[in-house]
């Protein structure tokens, strides 16, 4: 057998010169591709060589133990001990964005990232300029939009779509870039200029081994992943933030609570908050301003002065954060459901206790005579999080209607289960596994001035059982029983 190895940093010159298509799933083949074997927590690529072969790749990329699958002396292999390195450096030379002609802004934290994302581009369309996104509910930029499978998509697609937005005239990009994306090195050579840390809580402990490891893992956005001189936008209130702050050199906080750190902040209050919205005022550097929005709740004062600071970090001034006050929101995110019976009806995609909690807390400020709450938790992820979600609702909530949400290959009971410790206190519980019924329950005992939030699942129009998808959407649930459709 002969094997005709190639240098890495040959393969990346021909990659720049010839712009070969880079593979990781050899199910998508096609003569001439570039193969990359990669490893993941399910899935060991390097097994599937054989039909990369058969498929007829010209490059084959794995670890050394995947070389002596590669039995054609036509097939070129490199061997490289970090994949994943590896990967995003290929998907950078091929799409040639190691340099950009606008800006790639990154929004992580456990939540309030899409909320933040959609301020963003909001922002710059006010301003006139023509922006990308890439994150939970879409990526989209002038003249493409795609439901989103992944919040941040895999190397070879991410830079891909960088070089679709340059070719399109995109002047600013925003994307959401989640804790798993960063461990698996997802956004590898993307040339952040900024970045918003908003906050971190309980979330994704089936993925990461521990809290310790989840911020970790965020805290690298900002501490190792160019470009050095980014601006960074931190959550100041909250813990794991100020941590973060510390450790940063150059930086901007912004919070409710005041400067902890004695460096730049935006200092934000709220003035007022209701049903119809929020009013703040801001300080920072001794200049203030307002800002009147009709989103609801603290939690999205909080995703306002996130937008705010980082704006301010690139150089706008408090007049060109104006038309953020014209912003009404997005789907399934306290989202609502207007109806002919005039029912206060909001979805949101509430899924970690944090979360929650911020989002039942939002409508109890605004001065319902009731909440009632529709909520369950996803099964195949992370367990230990069911009754601290289970005590949320029952803290914020006067009836609490347990019942199932995406449950993957978990059965409904087994969940619904696993919530019921946090649940003791709940001051009305109903459980009904079937979700559909259990939204039409939850609506039979609305009151006029109460409020109804069904929670999860957000903007999502599928439920998972098993390891399919069906049509479900919240949003239409809802307005079918109101008569709305």
């Amino acid at each position: 057998m002969v094997i005709m190895e190639l240098s890495f940093a040959a393969l990346l010159e021909e990659l720049r010169e010839q712009r070969l298509e880079i593979r990781t799933d050899s199910r998508r083949m096609a003569r001439g591709d570039v193969f990359v074997a990669l490893r993941g927590n399910m899935h060991d690529a390097t097994a599937f060589i054989p039909r990369a072969l058969e498929a007829g790749a010209s490059v084959i990329v794995c670890g050394a133990d995947g070389a002596d699958l590669v039995r054609e002396s036509a097939v070129r292999l490199v061997i490289h001990e970090d994949i994943r390195a590896a990967l995003w450096q290929m998907a950078q030379a091929r799409y040639h964005t190691d340099t950009l002609p606008f800006p790639v802004l990154g929004v992580t934290g456990t939540n309030g990232k899409t909320t933040t994302v959609f301020l963003l581009e909001h922002l710059f369309a006010s301003r006139g300029k023509k922006s990308g996104i890439l994150g939970t509910v879409s990526y989209r930029w002038p003249g493409f939009q795609s439901a989103a499978p992944l919040t941040t998509p895999g190397s070879p697609e991410l830079h891909a779509m960088l070089d679709a937005m340059r070719r399109a005239g995109v002047e600013a990009a925003v994307m959401e870039v989640s804790s798993h994306a960063i461990a698996q090195q997802r956004v590898g050579g993307v040339q952040f200029a900024g970045a918003i840390f908003t906050n971190l809580t309980q979330d994704h402990l089936d993925y990461h081994p521990d809290m310790e490891g989840y911020y970790a893992a965020k805290a690298k956005l900002f501490l190792e992943l160019p470009a050095s001189d980014k601006v960074c936008a931190v959550n100041s209130d909250d813990p794991y933030g100020l941590r973060l702050l510390q450790t940063l050199k150059t930086s901007i906080g912004f919070g409710l609570r005041g400067n902890k750190t004695g460096r730049a902040h935006l200092a934000g209050k709220i003035l007022s908050s209701g049903r119809d919205g929020l009013h703040l005022s801001m300080n920072f550097g001794g200049v203030c301003w307002e800002l009147r929005s009709p989103l609801i709740g603290a939690f999205n004062a909080m995703n306002l002065l996130g937008v705010q600071a980082l704006c301010l970090g690139l150089g706008l001034s408090p007049n060109d954060l104006a038309c953020l006050e014209t912003f009404k929101g997005l789907p399934g995110r306290l989202e609502r459901i207007t109806n002919p019976k005039c029912f206060h009806a909001f979805v949101d995609y509430a899924h970690t206790p944090d979360a929650l909690a911020n989002v039942l807390q939002a409508l109890r400020a605004a001065g319902f005579a009731r909440i009632v709450t529709v909520f369950g938790c996803g099964g195949n992820r992370d367990r230990t999080k069911r009754p601290l979600m289970g005590a949320a609702a029952a803290k914020y909530s006067d009836v609490v209607v347990l019942t199932s949400d995406n449950p993957r290959k978990e059965e409904p009971a087994a969940i619904m289960d696993d919530v019921l410790p946090g649940l003791k206190e709940a001051r009305q519980l109903v459980q009904e596994p079937d979700r559909r019924r259990a939204t039409q329950r939850a609506l039979e005992m609305l009151g006029p001035e109460d409020a109804l939030l069904v929670a999860g699942k957000g903007h999502e129009d599928y439920q998972i059982i098993g390891e399919k998808r069906f049509p479900y959407s919240d949003q239409q649930v809802i307005r079918e029983f109101l008569g709305c459709v």
